[in-house]
């Protein structure tokens, strides 16, 4: 009986399998790529998150300003009281140069010397000297997921609204400025805020998961209704150097 010889049979280049060897280094080119892009994909979703809820964040603002606006919310019991601005001692958000007077020449009358004023912005923004920063949800305003706002010393699942009426007199029709800080409700209290010369909010651009304590906006608007005076408002806002509301 002829036994015939077993013959091994040789597959093409193209046909054949990748090696230990091989599956290691291509595994290992993997892992290098994954681990340069991995840091700019943490970046990028952080940043869109983080870009997410500022915008919620500042929605939930323009919701509780109309809501101030309309009456639907209780105005803020927090009472910053402004210094009245005069014509001496004008208001300002930032300092103005003095200017020296001008005699009068030929046809030209001549104009009085105008003092140089300080700068006030705290009087126009929120900080904490005017509006200390929260230590507690105490008094704090509540916006939660299902858009509902809520009064103070609640719960909240989404933002908590501090809110704080700025006055220059107490009467009841003459308006006021509603100053605004809108914070994380994850944040860890006692939180934190702008100062008088430095501003302390958080940025959309973020490379982690941002600072709970710092607020995610803080902004002013004036609060006023039908029979709110130029005067009122005036007198909120500054006056003109040498001048006077009238």
């Amino acid at each position: 009986m002829i036994k015939r010889k077993l013959q091994q049979e040789i597959c093409p280049a193209g046909e054949s399998g990748f090696t230990i060897i091989e599956s290691l280094v291509a595994l290992l080119v993997v892992a290098i790529l994954l681990t340069a892009i991995a840091p700019v994909i943490v970046l990028a979703t952080a940043t869109r998150v983080q870009s997410r809820r500022v915008e919620l964040s500042t929605q939930a603002a323009k919701t509780f300003i109309d809501g101030i606006r309309t009456g639907a919310i209780t105005a803020p019991s927090t009472v910053i009281t402004l210094a009245a601005p005069t014509s001496a001692a004008p208001r300002r958000i930032s300092d103005v140069a003095a200017v020296a007077a001008v005699a009068a020449t030929g046809t030209t009358a001549a104009t009085p010397a105008i003092p140089a004023v300080t700068g006030r912005p705290q009087d126009y923004l929120i900080n904490t000297t005017n509006m200390a920063a929260p230590t507690s949800a105490t008094g704090l305003y509540c916006f939660n997921k299902n858009g509902q706002l809520n009064p103070p010393d609640c719960t909240s699942d989404l933002f908590y609204i501090q809110a704080g009426r700025i006055v220059q007199s107490t009467g009841v029709n003459d308006g006021y400025r509603l100053g605004i800080r809108v914070y994380r409700a994850d944040a860890d209290f006692p939180l934190t805020a702008s100062t008088v010369d430095t501003k302390n909010t958080q940025t959309p651009f973020t490379g982690g998961l941002g600072s709970r304590k710092a607020p995610l906006i803080e902004m002013t608007t004036d609060i006023g209704n039908s029979t709110t005076t130029f005067q009122a408002l005036c007198q909120r806002l500054g006056t003109a150097t040498n001048q006077s509301c009238q």
